[in-house]
């Protein structure tokens, strides 16, 4: 017979040890199905549980993670058709932030809208994935975005700090060049999951990724020491998207990095000192002429 001393001791180490072997992500799944008709919605509740499940209980790294220390994701999946009973086209946004030292703050790291999505799904069928082989669409393209999302947050905390995961994911599009479905090959367009991963391993886009480890580091990470400091280092980190825009104006790779910066931007420039406020709305219509709009607000004010 255990003693309650014992037992407690038990239950202490099972709970810590829960804490420290903690899967990467934290990820709230959503499934949209007010475009389909139809009063039976049970498919839909059982997908965003397979989904959660899949995303959530994974182990995507070799790396220990605290409980707390899990990367906080959004996937919202709208389901625009249902093609047969198991067959469905959607559009997926993915969505990631992380946490700013010292404050309560969170910073958004990917806000990504990905409309090439169609994948089958049977309501009692485990989801499976392997890294060497295409199981199926849905998958393939749940392990893509989850290899993303992890490569983006170790990118803003070490310079290049996400290859490894790029890489994962980069594999996971070559698995797919003989699949039926859109958006994992190159001759489809320039905006889809392949130029995605592929970009951001290029040495063309080499400058993004350091502006995107400064920015978050030596930048916002500082904010709550020094707003000064931190925002001139975001100011200086953002000079450098002015490579990336010199090879390939309005490029996909700066589309994605605004979609998640614009409006954090806006927010702490508005505040910024004149001279600042200038030279960023000077840069920012150079290099993202699509938010013009927005950027008004940093000299106007909101």
């Amino acid at each position: 017979m255990y003693s309650l001393t014992k037992i407690l001791i038990v239950l202490i180490i099972a709970v810590t040890t829960l804490n420290v072997n903690a899967q990467e992500l934290n990820c709230t799944v959503q499934i949209n199905s007010s475009q389909i008709q139809g009063s039976d919605k049970s498919i839909f509740e059982a997908m965003q549980k397979a989904i959660f499940e899949f995303m959530n209980s994974r182990k995507w790294t070799n790396n220990v993670f605290k409980n707390t220390e899990r990367i906080e994701c959004t996937i919202m999946i709208n389901i625009t058709e249902q093609v047969s009973t198991n067959n469905f086209k959607a559009t997926i946004q993915v969505q990631s932030r992380r946490p700013i030292f010292n404050t309560s703050y969170f910073t958004t790291s990917l806000n990504h809208l990905d409309k090439d999505f169609e994948f089958k799904f049977n309501e009692f069928d485990p989801l499976e994935y392997s890294e060497t082989t295409f199981m199926s669409n849905l998958t393939s393209v749940l392990s893509y975005y989850a290899n993303m999302i992890i490569a983006l947050d170790y990118d803003s905390y070490s310079l290049n700090g996400g290859t490894r995961y790029l890489q994962k994911a980069q594999a996971i599009v070559a698995n797919a060049q003989g699949v039926r479905e859109s958006g994992w090959k190159a001759f489809e367009g320039d905006r889809n999951r392949y130029w995605f991963v592929e970009n951001l391993l290029h040495k063309n886009y080499a400058p993004l990724r350091e502006c995107f480890y400064k920015y978050h580091r030596f930048g916002f990470d500082v904010l709550a020491k020094n707003v000064q400091s931190g925002r001139a280092v975001i100011l200086k980190s953002l000079k450098l998207l002015e490579q990336v825009y010199e090879r390939k104006p309005n490029g996909f790779q700066l589309q994605i990095f605004f979609n998640a910066k614009s409006n954090e931007l806006v927010d702490l420039f508005t505040e910024a000192l004149p001279k600042e406020k200038v030279e960023v709305t000077n840069l920012l219509n150079k290099i993202d002429a699509n938010n013009l709009s927005k950027y008004e607000k940093i000299t106007k004010g909101k």
